[in-house]
């Protein structure tokens, strides 16, 4: 018997299409790939918008493909459950969501065989950690502090119950959490910004503008209005044309 052949694949749920390489690995293969595409699609419909991993087992001989559809990747399901298409960019700079427990629960319960939390509580606190990385706010806060509230209890009643449904009610507050939450993150990056100029600005006007003549020391114009030239050396003093007579006159008055 020969061995069978695996294939595994990461599929938009609903939307799969050939690529090369599904194309180099079932071709040679003689499989009919549209054929199974459209099986994978069919199984995948439930999960449209989702990327979904999918598991193609193939008989060589007989041409049968074993279809195996796995869960979506939490980051999937946050996304799916929120309607988001992707997640921030920077999410410690831009909060895009804000999830409810119950939300948690329901994601939770969706992934649950393949977690490997033990209980709710411990799967709810994980979940946190990839909304985190997904700038997705936990209860309109972040996930480390929603880690500590439900530590402390906070949030037992609702774990207890395993309850997967918000209220209107609850759907609202989120809503305002998360304006509160942007309008300030908002705020900080403006002052960051007014400063960072600021500090840009102070710097501009301490540092010399390049190719600026260096300062240099003039030369001071003599009696007569002329500046020596650069390098010249002084000239001896001269003496006075008085002065010089006034031995000689002495040696005339002398003889007489």
């Amino acid at each position: 018997m020969a061995k069978k052949e695996k294939i595994d694949m990461m599929v938009e749920g609903g939307a799969a299409k050939a690529d090369a390489s599904l194309s180099q690995k079932l071709g040679p293969l003689k499989i009919n790939i549209p054929d199974v595409l459209k099986k994978v699609n069919e199984k995948t419909a439930a999960f449209k918008g989702m990327k979904i991993p999918v598991k193609l087992l193939v008989d060589p001989q007989t041409k049968e493909v074993e279809i195996t559809v796995g869960t979506p990747p939490v980051s999937e399901l946050l996304k799916g459950e929120l309607k988001l298409s992707k997640g921030s960019g920077t999410p410690n700079k831009e909060k895009i969501a804000n999830i409810a427990i119950e939300q948690l629960i329901k994601v939770f319960k969706m992934k649950q065989d393949s977690m490997l939390d033990r209980t709710t509580k411990d799967a709810v606190k994980s979940l946190a950690g990839s909304c985190n990385s997904l700038g997705i706010l936990v209860e309109g806060t972040d996930s480390h502090t929603f880690t500590v509230a439900v530590d402390a209890g906070k949030y037992d009643a609702v774990l207890k119950q395993e309850t997967t449904t918000v209220t209107p009610e609850k759907i609202q507050q989120l809503q305002t959490q998360l304006a509160e939450v942007q309008d300030r993150l908002k705020r900080e990056a403006e002052k960051a910004k007014a400063e960072a100029d600021a500090a840009a600005a102070a710097t501009a006007a301490t540092t010399p503008v390049a190719g600026a003549p260096a300062a240099t020391t003039e030369a001071k114009p003599d009696a007569k209005g002329a500046a020596p030239a650069a390098g010249a050396k002084p000239e001896a003093a001269k003496p006075d044309a008085k002065a010089a007579a006034k031995p000689e006159a002495k040696a005339e008055a002398k003889k007489k």
